[in-house]
């Protein structure tokens, strides 16, 4: 339990060093109506409205530089006077954000903000006084507002810590994350860029890895799973020999390691397990790993029958229907096995949801280069 603390406390170090930044908490304020004025029958100015808008020029981090107190209030309206009887309306606050930002109030969603230009009003000014008021304004609204951003990218890697995620990220793409033979080496996403030879291109993120209860936020949880939720496709990386975070916890098998990112992916979020999915067998150049493979090879085909057996804790009520196993070395990956992996995720996309359209095609690398260049990695 120590190892675990003090490589998750390391991380959050780090995090603050390289300003991963995916939430924020904001209070937005609308702007005070002005008085009216009951002796000329005057009407005061409507409080401005704050809204927030998609831009795929920002980052949350720009929103912190241009709102450091976190408080973002629009102008109040101007009181009625004997020269000004209607009085000028408050102006509106508007904060631009990214696009891909979940917008939340507590435990309330007030929706998706994921296109260009898009916008949400999110906090109303007050309305002037006048004589059904008694030429008094009105309140404005005010809600504290979380911000919550989820990468969107193509394909998603998903795995435990040291599964080789990173290694096969940096052979699919040129990013180069860092990469290491302890867990949690990735602390903050890191997006890769594929490239096919007719122009072509899919983007790849490499998340930070899962440990067992990451759907009740243990380790990373929620900050890595909620990345997930957008990509198209999920792309679990396993090690042959399984996994072991420390002497303190339990060793798991490689078959058991799939059912557990199975059960994390299903408690987290149901949908989740429905999504087109490519699982990676890695480090396959270990001893005997082709002899182990063998004798996994018909349950992972059949990984609703091998879930059947296992202990509760291991179960999942929907199992995932991998479109493809794919049994690799991403360490030792020749170019041929590299385009191959490339090929598979490339027809699994385009079965699932088709080919993309050429705009599409246009902005990928300005679209995954503006939502992660703070957040982490970026080489095509």
């Amino acid at each position: 339990m120590v190892f675990i603390n003090v490589v998750l406390r390391n991380a959050k170090k780090l995090d603050v060093k390289y300003k991963f930044l995916d939430s924020i908490q904001i209070q937005v304020k609308g702007g005070k109506g002005g008085a009216g004025c009951p002796k000329y029958g005057g009407i005061g100015g409507n409080g401005g409205n704050v809204s927030l808008k998609v831009n795929d020029g920002v980052r949350l981090s720009d929103v912190l530089r241009q709102f450091p107190r976190k408080i973002v209030s629009a102008e109040n309206g101007k009181d009625s006077k004997k020269h000004c009887i209607a009085g000028p309306r408050g102006k509106d606050k508007i904060v631009q954000i990214p696009p891909g930002v979940t917008v939340c109030e507590g435990n309330r969603r007030l929706g998706d903000l994921n296109k260009v230009g898009s916008s949400m009003l999110v906090a109303r000014g007050g309305a002037g006084g006048r004589l059904e008021t008694g030429y008094s304004a009105t309140a404005a609204e005010c809600f504290d507002l979380t911000l919550d951003l989820k990468l969107i990218a193509d394909v998603g890697l998903v795995g435990f810590p040291n599964a080789g995620k990173s290694t096969l990220l940096a052979k699919l793409s040129r990013a180069r994350p860092k990469i290491a033979s302890y867990p949690f080496t990735t602390i903050k996403p890191n997006i890769g860029v594929m490239e096919f030879g007719d122009g072509r291109q899919v983007s790849v993120a490499d998340l930070p890895g899962l440990i067992e209860g990451a759907h009740r936020n243990y380790g990373m949880g929620h900050r890595f799973l909620r990345h997930v939720e957008r990509t198209l496709l999920l792309l679990l990386v396993v090690d042959i020999d399984g996994f072991q975070l420390s002497p303190q916890h339990t060793a798991r098998s490689c078959l058991q390691n799939i059912l557990l990112l199975n059960k994390e992916l299903e408690l987290y979020n149901a949908d989740l397990v429905y999504k087109p999915c490519v699982l990676v067998v890695n480090k396959m150049d270990k001893e005997d790993s082709r002899r182990t493979y063998e004798e996994i090879e018909d349950k992972i085909h059949n990984l609703a029958g091998f879930n059947s057996t296992v202990s509760e804790e291991m179960q999942s009520d929907t199992v995932l229907n991998f479109s493809s196993v794919l049994p690799i070395s991403a360490k030792h990956a020749t170019a041929e096995d590299i385009d191959s992996i490339k090929k598979t995720i490339r027809e699994v996309i385009d079965e699932h949801y088709g080919p993309p359209s050429l705009d599409d095609e246009i902005d990928l690398q300005d679209r995954c280069r503006r939502q992660i260049s703070e957040q982490g990695q970026i080489v095509v």
